[in-house]
């Protein structure tokens, strides 16, 4: 069912993994490494848990994954996230502990499809970290990295991205998303669809006001590709949320809804930034009485 490896210290090192659901293939793609505050990663959660799983470098920065998935459907190439991408100076690279390669062209490239094979760009939102790689320089101008696709995000966080406030203007970079809209290739949703038989976009918010997740069903299964909502298979937990959420409330309610039916119907779920998993499953244990998720990674 799925090829499975670990993402090592080393990008250069990585193999793409894959899974089948169904008649669908999702294959794990990665654009590197990088790094942020463990502090914010983990918000309230008291660093001497969150570092005994995430162990924190001399900055207080931990280790994590930037991987987003190619979606091959019934004749259609949806990539989900871009990535950070590769427009950054050593001054980025150095603060934010950027490891490359792989670049996510070049995972693209690992398993046949090019640029222009894509049809359709789902970001979850347009922070830096999942959009950077929606622009690249061609003859000393910004264009749309993929540019036969159709670039699909929610208008809440459109709205969000292009009047950014003091607590969260430093998530966007308008380079990232405006030259996609200048080219024609933005389409704005509002709320849940099914882009193409068999993938859906679900609005759930908690993160950024427009943050979705995608889920694909097939054959009777079905992955969820989770973005920020559970960032990293350490997020599953519902108290462990991110201090970068916006509206953390949100987020609780959603991850209360989603990972219990996750663990009911036997998902496989993606992770946007989970350094060692790309996929895994959710399943429910009881605790004081309560019963919490918990994340088993894919065996081969």
């Amino acid at each position: 069912m799925i090829e499975r490896r670990l993402v090592p210290t080393d990008p250069t090192e990585f193999t793409s993994p894959s899974v089948r659901i169904g008649e669908t293939t999702v294959h794990g793609l990665s654009d590197g490494l990088f790094r942020l505050d463990g502090g914010a990663m983990f918000g309230v959660v008291p660093k001497v848990l969150w570092d005994r799983v995430s162990p924190a470098d001399e900055r207080n920065r931990i280790l994590l994954g930037l991987h987003p998935v190619l979606i091959q459907a019934r004749g259609h190439r949806i990539l989900v996230e871009t990535g950070v991408g590769s427009r950054h100076d050593a001054a980025f690279a150095d603060r934010f502990g950027v490891q490359q390669p792989p670049t996510l062209v070049e995972s693209l490239a690992a398993v046949g499809v090019r640029p222009d094979d894509v049809d359709f760009v789902v970001n979850t939102h347009l922070h830096w970290d999942h959009a950077g790689g929606n622009v690249m320089a061609r003859d000393g101008r910004l264009t749309p990295t993929f540019p036969k696709a159709t670039y699909v995000v929610q208008a809440a966080d459109w709205e969000e991205a292009i009047h950014p406030h003091e607590r969260n203007h430093g998530s966007y970079r308008p380079e990232d998303y405006l030259p996609v809209a200048q080219a024609g290739l933005l389409r704005l949703v509002d709320g849940s669809l099914e882009l193409v038989d068999g993938v859906h976009l679900e609005r759930v918010g908690g993160h950024t006001r427009g943050t979705q997740v995608v889920r694909v069903t097939s054959g009777g299964s079905t992955l969820a590709y989770l973005g920020d909502l559970v960032p990293t298979s350490r997020h599953v937990d519902y108290a462990w949320l991110m201090g970068y959420d916006l509206y953390p409330a949100e987020t609780l309610e959603q991850k209360k809804r989603v990972l219990p039916r996750a663990a009911a119907e036997g998902w496989i779920v993606a992770f946007p930034h989970d350094p060692e998993h790309h996929f895994g499953r959710i399943r429910l244990e009881k605790a004081r009485g309560h019963e919490r998720p918990v994340f088993e990674p894919l065996e081969g």
